[in-house]
């Protein structure tokens, strides 16, 4: 940016956009790869955009009183996001967190002034391994919060506004930093916010729009549940998610958890962009879709920093 700015909801979005060359060219496959890198939002991840939707939406409609406190339910991701964003604006913030996401995230929301209350995983779950039932259990917990102290929720799997933040923002930023020339979008689906909002706006201009999820953990997909404890963070939860229309998915595409490893890694090494593992799932799709269609013209996001990684096996 040009210019000296008085909040850091200001440096929310307006993220880069880079063409991953030297790592397609190392998959020998013809085609472009066009990585938005939303990890170089103040928290480090796309949620920023959510988070900052959410709160401006809830204060202008009146459902989120000043001074009131924001609870919601995070891998991490948004819950960071939260924290930078309710800080500026003056709200208190909770952030209720599962115990097997990473805890460099939990550390990074408290430093920023988020309380943070961590969930025991259901009996069997792994740590790393999130699954649904883990989430309801997160779910619970945000519940009485919010009953205890009259708190606002931050509901990203159901608020409008994370649709419109992607929707407006970072879609429209796509297509305007590739000029237009895009043929597909593809999206690892975590809240659904990414998918749906983008959707939205590209499908109507000719971009297919295609879901990722784990392997195993495919609903949209129409596969059945066997492997809900993947190793993907922030997403793949095997649950229905509102913000996704059916309608809008043109195809699905599935990858095991050491795939998105993998091409996390190898994002590092020939590019030298950090990323976290749902990244690597979308570059793994992007991978398959170029490899039965070369050629193609790709858009997808860099969704969060592999620093929020480093005590897991990824790097």
């Amino acid at each position: 940016m040009n210019r000296v700015v008085d909040s850091v909801v200001e440096l929310i979005g307006g993220t880069a956009a880079l063409r991953l060359g030297r790592l397609v060219g190392s998959w020998g496959l013809r085609g472009t790869i066009v990585a938005k890198l939303e990890y170089l939002n103040p928290g480090f991840s796309k949620k920023d955009r959510v988070a900052l939707a959410m709160v401006r939406a809830a204060r202008e409609e009146g459902a989120l009183r000043p001074g009131q406190t924001v609870v919601e339910l995070t891998s991490g991701n948004t819950g960071t996001g939260l924290a930078i964003v309710c800080r500026a604006l003056g709200h208190p913030f909770i952030a209720v967190m599962s115990k097997g996401n990473t805890p460099e995230r939990a550390r990074m929301m408290a430093a920023l002034g988020a309380e943070v209350v961590l969930v025991d995983q259901c009996p069997g779950s792994l740590i790393g391994q999130v699954s649904g039932a883990d989430l309801a259990r997160v779910d619970e917990r945000a519940k009485q919060i919010i009953a205890r102290l009259g708190a606002f929720r931050a509901d990203q799997f159901t608020l409008p506004a994370n649709l419109t933040a992607h929707e407006q923002g970072t879609a429209a930023e796509l297509w305007a930093q590739c000029e237009g020339q895009l043929d597909a979008f593809v999206d690892f689906l975590g809240s659904g916010g990414t998918f749906g909002g983008c959707a939205r706006y590209l499908r109507p201009r000719g971009v297919r729009c295609f879901a990722v999820e784990p392997e195993g953990a495919a609903p949209y997909a129409g596969q059945a549940v066997t492997a809900p404890g993947h190793a993907i963070q922030g997403g793949g939860y095997s649950r229905e998610l509102p913000l996704v229309d059916p309608g809008d998915i043109d195809g699905c595409l599935q990858v095991f958890s050491a795939q998105a490893a993998e091409e996390a890694r190898a994002l590092a090494r020939e590019e030298g962009v950090f990323a976290g593992f749902s990244s690597g799932a979308n570059l793994a799709a992007a991978r398959q879709l170029l490899t039965r269609e070369p050629g193609l013209r790709i858009g997808l996001l860099i969704n969060d920093c592999g620093l929020k990684y480093l005590s897991t096996d990824l790097y």
